[in-house]
């Protein structure tokens, strides 16, 4: 599945009561390119990812994937028509294995998919040899990702990083166009980090629209094509990461966070971001 012009995040602004989480925040994320959305913790990088995959709805904005508008459809439709996500803590697989996790993403993707097929029984003929190659698909995904070695073991009892990979395997089993990634590199050995890096870079080869959040620059630096840096809920840049990497407003965004400390309130968003420091800075005009 592929789309044209991919994903277009249009001027988005959440809020939670009297807090702002969102505010005006736009991105796009193009066919065949890797886009980063990073940002100090708290920015409200993942409320936005909510609103892209439709667990939130926005105040204000929209969300467009090649010609149609998704603003209002919910996750489900958004899914089906090939927006894809991973979470920053991997959803459990209870005592599933990690190939049958896989397996049962891959089976209910080929039922729900659109066929083609000149009447409904060629159609549901289709659907049905689909779901009997689930287990060929989830052995190729596990192997691309590169846990097959786990695939008989449940993710939780698996090692550090195996139930993120699951979660990624999970996500690309349903042959997405756009997939969002939330802090993909939380708890990966060295050499899987690495692994994800060349990965998610053949994913753009392949066509795939890429965002890819996380909190700091540097894990993102070698992998993506463009940058949005969001702080405060807002997009203060945007461009080639070696170039947002040296803008002075990101420069600020990251030292005052730094000087701040961690964050001590939480907003109510899907995930656990929009966290917001105690004493907010004044709001960059």
């Amino acid at each position: 599945m592929a789309a044209a012009e991919g994903l277009r995040v249009r001027d988005v602004t959440v809020r939670f009561g009297p807090l702002t989480a969102v505010d005006g925040a736009g991105l796009t994320a193009p066919p065949g390119t890797v886009t980063g959305l990073v940002g100090p913790s708290g920015a409200g990088k993942t409320t936005l990812c909510d609103v892209i995959t439709g667990l939130r709805r926005p105040a204000a904005g929209a969300v467009l994937l090649d010609d149609a508008d998704l603003t209002r459809s919910a996750a489900r439709e958004r899914a089906r028509r090939g927006i894809a996500r991973t979470f920053q803590r991997a959803g459990a697989t209870g005592s599933a294995t990690v190939r049958e996790a896989v397996q049962a993403a891959a089976a209910r993707h080929a039922m729900t998919r659109e066929q083609p097929g000149r009447t409904a029984r060629d159609r549901w003929r289709r659907r049905f040899e689909a779901r009997r190659d689930a287990g060929a698909v989830a052995d190729a995904l596990l192997a691309r990702v590169g846990i097959q070695d786990h695939a008989d073991r449940t993710a939780r009892d698996a090692p550090p990083g195996v139930a993120g990979l699951t979660d990624l395997a999970r996500a690309l089993a349903t042959d997405p166009a756009v997939l969002v990634l939330d802090e993909p590199w939380t708890g990966l050995p060295e050499r899987h980090a690495r692994a994800l890096e060349v990965l998610l870079r053949d994913l753009a080869g392949d066509g795939l629209a890429v965002l890819v959040v996380e909190d700091e620059i540097e894990p993102v630096l070698g992998v993506c094509d463009v940058l949005h840096v969001l702080d405060d809920g807002r997009v203060i840049a945007a461009g080639p990461p070696a170039e947002v990497r040296a803008d002075p407003r990101v420069r600020d965004a990251y030292r005052d966070a730094h000087r701040a400390g961690p964050p001590v309130t939480t907003c109510r968003s899907t995930g656990g971001d929009g966290r917001r420091r105690a004493g907010r800075r004044p709001a960059r005009r």
